[in-house]
C-alpha cells in the first residue's frame, strides 16, 4: 500500500520553492501596489510575477518581511530568518524526492 503525503497549506509547492530559491540572501520581493493605476497590488521578483497567493502565504507566515521602500515607491520585502530555514527545509525536501514524486508536485502543487 503506497501512502500518500498529507495534504499541504503550501500553495503550489514547487513554484513557492522557485520563488524563495530565487530569492536566495539579496532578492527581494517588490510589492507594487496599484490603486492609481487600475491594477490591484502585484508582486515581483527578477521582473517576473509571483502569484499573489504565495506572496500572501509568505507575508502571512513571517517568511518575508518589509525591508523599506525602493526609490520608486515598490516595497522591499526580504527572507526573514525563518523565512531562510523554510527555504532551506524546502531544498532539502526537494532534494530527497524522486523524479516522478517532483512531477507530481509540480502538477498537482
Amino acid at each position: 500500500m503506497i501512502l500518500s503525503p498529507p495534504p499541504s497549506d503550501i500553495p503550489r509547492r514547487a513554484e513557492t520553492l522557485r520563488v524563495l530559491r530565487l530569492m536566495g540572501r539579496h532578492r527581494p520581493i517588490l510589492m507594487l501596489t496599484g490603486d492609481d493605476d487600475g491594477y490591484g497590488t502585484r508582486w515581483v521578483l527578477d521582473g517576473q510575477q509571483v502569484q499573489p497567493g504565495i506572496a500572501a502565504y509568505l507575508m502571512n507566515r513571517g517568511f518575508v518581511a518589509d525591508a523599506g521602500a525602493t526609490e520608486f515607491g515598490a516595497r522591499r520585502l526580504e527572507l526573514t530568518e525563518a523565512g531562510y530555514r523554510f527555504r532551506d527545509n524546502g531544498l532539502r525536501w526537494w532534494a530527497g524526492l524522486r523524479p516522478l514524486e517532483k512531477l507530481k508536485v509540480m502538477i498537482l502543487g
